[in-house]
């Protein structure tokens, strides 16, 4: 029998029915000589410190840095069933060899060698490595298995990267908690991520607007402005220059302008576009996308390629004639050097014939956004003229600019399918100003003269559209370009969604509409952490030296060895800092105690006296509140605490069974 380990039940599933495996046991599936089983994500992690040694249980600046000898394993209590599942089938003696099915990538690498190594086998184990979860792919996978050798180096760079994150986040987040007296988060991907947001915000809040002017000219047939003008004075002077005059127009200058269709969707590019159009979080287009993919629907999402490889060009011809695309160019989009673990995200023939009202909203407008990706990847260039006009009036120059569509190509389908999401276009695509034809010398009268007043702009808050384009670009000057870098910026393309949810969870940041906007605690934080980890420059020199470990170039001991002193540097650094209490805010009162008269804090489960030797409390689950149907909130307490009584409407009658 061979044992198949896949990353999720959904995948293991897939992979079930497509090698005749269709009897359900208890965590697994059997048949046609196979064992199909699955890990539920990370089954095994990096050990706490308290597995170490108990004494650090306790949070102590004096037990820093932690730094172990030999690394150890857990294994996780929410997945200690699936784990027992699958470790009692590999050392079953009706196994002979396992294949490794986890998700083709660093970490779905590491995934399954930690549930291996955990269970001590030495079976031999082949590779499935599929960027599509369609019938056809996981067939034509099985028929190329790879060895399992073969991924040595991307598992010890995978591994690396588990260890070096450990350390570095938890003996950071250790330090700071310990030194400010507050539960602080700190991370290699995270700080930076945050020090970015608090420079935009910080910006944003020390930003003046200030006024600004343009004189602009009504020529009959067409509109000419000046220059940006910075006083009012100078404008007035114009405009009282230009009344009554002629321009003259001293050059036309046009342009052929070819752009480009885009480029296929990466899982950066697929969040950020479906954070414009829908609104949807990092976290939720991805969530959308990878049921997208167990439904068989779309490629592979956690991906970085734009670019699909030429072993794909038959497969893809046959996708765009389905789509009725007119004279696709399909060359464009195939890049093979530009393909690391997988192609771009692309449907599946199958979801050419899914009907909408098979899957949910949310994913069918994912799935739309995607067709119509791949639709204008392979379309026509958009081709316009680009027209620059400037007229004189004596000595003083102005400028029109207009623009004449030649071929609208690839934007015809963009703009269709925005219109059929009521997007209005204008506020998303340059509105097109169109001029006469006007030549040189010809003169014009002056019909209207006008000063028009704008304001200088600020910099825009972040939204997870344009975070997840920083966040991808932060730290890439300093990446090695002869290295062919995987995971360039902060994160991976899978991860960065998690990243901004944390932080949202931590209490760094916060969601407001569309915005990322910095709390309190996360000013704070930044302004405490060395240059170091708030700087992106560290994760672009992890990265460098992840990719030499995963193609054979360094050592993964020498990396921890490195990152081991980053952390001792660390901790020294910090040494003489003395301990603060900064982040502690101020509980608020909800009034007086009425038996001692200090003051009353709310708590989770009741609101309870500051006081600590008066035991006065009113707790939230009081009886007499939840008979009444009704909840003791802040208000309530208040009034009680201040009038000893409230005047409650609608409560609950039991013995009526009414309000």
């Amino acid at each position: 029998m061979k044992l198949v380990i896949a990353e999720k039940p959904s995948v293991a599933m897939s992979i079930a029915k497509v090698i005749g495996a269709n009897e359900k046991k208890n965590g697994y599936i059997v048949g046609n000589g196979y064992i199909v089983s699955w890990c539920i994500g990370h089954l095994v992690t990096l050990s706490n410190p308290e597995k170490y040694d108990k004494k650090y249980s306790k949070w102590k600046y004096e037990d820093l840095p932690i730094l172990p000898s030999n690394y150890q394993f857990s294994i996780k209590k929410s997945t200690e069933i699936q784990f027992k599942i699958l470790e009692k089938l590999i050392k079953s003696s009706d196994v002979e060899s396992i294949i490794e099915a986890t998700d083709a990538g660093r970490e779905g690498e590491l995934i399954f060698r930690l549930v291996y190594n955990m269970t001590k086998t030495n079976k031999p184990f082949k590779r499935l490595w599929i960027s599509s979860m369609e019938d056809n792919a996981i067939k034509n996978g099985f028929e190329d298995l790879k060895d399992g050798k073969e991924y040595e180096n991307l598992y010890q760079s995978a591994l690396a990267r588990s260890k070096a994150d450990w350390l570095m986040g938890l003996n950071g987040t250790r330090l700071f908690t310990t030194i400010y007296k507050s539960k602080l988060s700190v991370g290699r991907v995270q700080t930076p991520t945050l020090a970015m947001i608090a420079e935009r915000d910080s910006k944003i809040n020390s930003f003046k607007k200030e006024k600004f002017y343009y004189v602009a000219l009504d020529l009959g047939e067409f509109k000419v402005k000046s220059d940006r003008i910075e006083n009012i004075e100078e404008a007035n002077d114009l405009m009282k220059f230009c009344e009554g005059k002629k321009a003259v127009v001293s050059e036309v200058k046009t342009d052929i302008k070819n752009q480009k269709p885009p480029l296929l969707f990466d899982l950066t590019t697929l969040q950020r576009e479906s954070n414009r159009l829908f609104g949807y979080t990092a976290k939720q287009t991805l969530d959308y996308a990878q049921s997208l993919y167990e439904k068989k629907l779309i490629t592979y999402p956690r991906t970085d390629s734009r670019y699909i490889t030429e072993d794909m060009n038959e497969s893809i011809i046959n996708l765009i004639k389905k789509l009725d695309v007119v004279n696709p160019n399909i060359d464009r989009v195939i890049n093979n050097k530009k393909v690391t673990d997988h192609h771009a995200i692309i449907p599946t023939n199958n979801a050419i014939e899914i009907f909408d009202d098979k899957i949910p909203k949310t994913e069918l407008n994912i799935l739309k956004l995607i067709k119509i990706k791949l639709i204008a990847a392979v379309s026509l260039n958009y081709v316009y003229e680009n027209i620059i006009v400037r007229v004189m009036v004596d000595n003083k120059e102005f400028k029109a600019s207009g623009k004449t569509e030649i071929e609208i190509g690839f934007k015809r389908i963009e703009n269709e399918f925005k219109t059929s999401l009521k997007i209005e276009l204008e506020k998303r695509e340059e509105k097109i100003v169109k001029l006469p034809k006007l030549n040189k010398n010809e003169k014009y009268f002056i019909k209207d003269v006008k000063r028009i007043e704008g304001f200088t702009s600020s910099p825009k808050h972040f939204t997870e559209d344009t975070l997840l384009s920083v966040m991808e670009r932060a730290g890439n000057e300093d990446l090695d370009e002869s290295l062919e870098t995987e995971k360039k910026g902060l994160g991976t393309p899978a991860t960065r969604a998690n990243i901004i949810e944390k932080l949202i969870a931590v209490g760094y940041i916060e969601r407001s509409k569309k915005n990322l906007l910095i709390t309190e605690k996360g000013i704070k934080l930044i302004k405490i952490v060395p240059e170091k980890i708030k700087s992106a420059k560290l994760t672009a020199e992890w990265e460098n030296k992840l990719t030499e470990i995963s193609i054979g170039k360094r050592n993964a001991d020498e990396f921890i060895k490195d990152i081991e002193s980053e952390v001792t540097d660390l901790i020294d650094s910090c040494a003489e800092i003395e301990s603060k209490d900064i982040f502690r805010t101020k509980k608020e009162s909800i009034g007086n105690c009425p038996r001692c008269g200090s003051e009353v804090y709310e708590g989770n489960k009741n609101f309870y006296c500051s006081n600590s030797n008066c035991k006065f409390s009113m707790w939230k689950e009081d009886k007499f509140f939840i008979n009444k149907k009704k909840t003791l909130t802040k208000t309530i307490a208040n009034k009680l605490l201040s009038k000893g009584k409230i005047k409650v409407k609608k409560l609950y009658s039991e013995k009526k069974d009414k309000y």
